[in-house]
């Protein structure tokens, strides 16, 4: 059930009217979000309804066991479990075929087979399920005793396919809250979010993708330097728009039964560094990986500055692994993890640049980290390493034509570059101004769009990108 599809909007359309009339009920409220969540995950594979109760289970009762245990050797133990169990969730489910893929190519062994495949949305429950075990082993949070608080909040299903990660003891209080209302003002909110973020993804990520950006990273040799050049540009703001039109789309889901997730993006492209970088772009992992790995790794006490910024590419590697089973997401991790760590060794050499620098400077930091991150991306996308280097061997052609890309085309792409660089005043006053009009406004809006998503999904919706991580 895609976010961008009619069916999402009917199946959310129910959660919302079940939802409200008994939301006092403490134990009626819940019931009906767990339902709704289970009933997504049931959509995709009815093999969820065994794996996401039994592994929200073992958490649970961990969690009651770190709450009572002063013992730090037992702590250490339950916080150790956890970990192996959802590590073992994401390595036998998702990451199994490339392992027994690189035993094979070491080895010269034929591949062993393996069925047990279910990567849906695997990666973002593991780290969302383990922000609680380790919250609670630092003393951070207190676990709950409702089991129904719980699984509701470790499965909430705005955040089941592509987050955002939400701590989850944050979305247990406000789950188990009785007193929540929705006003005319959060509602017209939530609205305007899934109609932005609907907008965002079909308007413009489909259609850079469908149009140029798929075409020439699944054939590079057709296309020359420069139009391989605008494909990758192109593909930036594709991967935006796409995985933060989903944000959107569930941050204003969330909303419409009370809950508030955490902001995922802060206009990225804007950065002026790759740590400046990481603090716009999927935020939420980008706190995650700091909060709960970088900080766990060992030598970061220790004078010797070499495990800073070790460290930290060990960290970005993780976290590129963490996207799929593939070597080019290492290659991509690796690639920000070596610019984090020059980054920070520069700065403590030279010092951090100055709070207010010139325009032009800014502009140019800006465009730097912005082709950086775009040759990264490269890596991102490409289907393999072979075809990542494909890319760039075309791009390095200095072949000069323009006939693959039509004017249609830049004017989405052009139009996207604008959105993103639109202030946060011009984005926040639209949406206070939707927010706060009349009622029958906001309905004809939303009827409008629902027409449009029945047509788009009529002529084939594209999944959202980060559905595959």
């Amino acid at each position: 059930m895609l976010l961008s599809s009619s069916a999402y909007f009917i199946f959310l359309i129910a959660v919302f009217v079940l939802y409200w009339p008994v939301s006092r009920s403490r134990a009626a409220g819940l019931t009906v979000i767990l339902f709704a969540n289970y009933f997504f995950y049931a959509k995709w594979d009815l093999f969820y309804l065994f794996l996401i109760p039994f592994a929200s289970s073992c958490d649970f009762a961990i969690g009651l066991g770190l709450g009572s245990q002063k013992n730090p050797a037992v702590r250490r133990l339950l916080l150790a479990a956890s970990i192996l169990l959802n590590l073992g969730l994401l390595i036998s489910l998702k990451y199994m075929p490339f392992l027994l893929e690189s035993w094979s190519s070491m080895s010269g062994q034929p591949r062993p087979e393996w069925h047990w495949t279910f990567p849906l949305g695997i990666s973002f429950y593991c780290f969302q399920s383990l922000t609680y075990t380790i919250d609670l082993y630092r003393h951070d949070g207190k676990p709950t005793h409702s089991y129904l608080a719980y699984l509701s909040a470790v499965s909430f299903f705005p955040t089941i396919l592509a987050g955002p990660i939400t701590r989850v003891t944050t979305l247990i209080p406000q789950l188990e809250k009785t007193d929540r209302a929705l006003s005319g003002i959060d509602g017209g909110r939530a609205m305007y979010l899934i109609g932005i973020g609907l907008t965002k993804k079909l308007m413009v990520a489909d259609y850079l993708g469908i149009n140029l950006v798929n075409r020439v990273f699944d054939f590079p040799n057709l296309y020359t330097a420069t139009e391989i050049l605008v494909a990758v540009y192109a593909y930036a703001f594709q991967l935006y728009f796409d995985f933060s039109g989903y944000t959107d789309v569930a941050i204003g889901s969330a909303m419409l039964v009370g809950i508030k997730l955490p902001a995922n993006f802060r206009s990225p492209y804007l950065a002026e560094s790759i740590p400046d970088f990481w603090r716009r772009w999927h935020i939420t992992l980008s706190n995650w990986l700091r909060d709960y790995l970088y900080f766990s790794l060992p030598g970061l006490r220790s004078s010797t500055k070499i495990f800073t910024y070790l460290n930290l590419v060990v960290t970005m590697v993780i976290g590129g692994l963490w996207h799929g089973p593939s070597w080019t997401f290492v290659v991509w991790g690796l690639l920000h993890g070596v610019a984090l760590a020059v980054t920070r060794a520069w700065q403590s050499y030279n010092g951090n640049p100055p709070p207010n620098p010139a325009p032009w400077a800014r502009a140019l930091r800006m465009a730097l980290t912005f082709q950086f991150v775009c040759l990264a991306w490269i890596f991102f996308r490409a289907s393999s390493l072979e075809n990542a280097f494909a890319i760039l061997e075309r791009m390095g052609s200095g072949t000069v034509a323009f006939a693959n890309v039509s004017g249609a085309l830049l004017v989405v792409l052009t139009v996207a570059v604008i959105a993103h660089y639109m202030p946060e005043r011009v984005t926040s006053w639209s949406s206070a101004s939707f927010s706060a009009s009349p009622f029958f406004v906001q309905a004809t809006t939303l009827a409008l769009l629902l027409l449009a998503i029945h047509y788009v999904n009529a002529t084939g919706a594209v999944p959202f990108i980060y559905t595959k991580f």
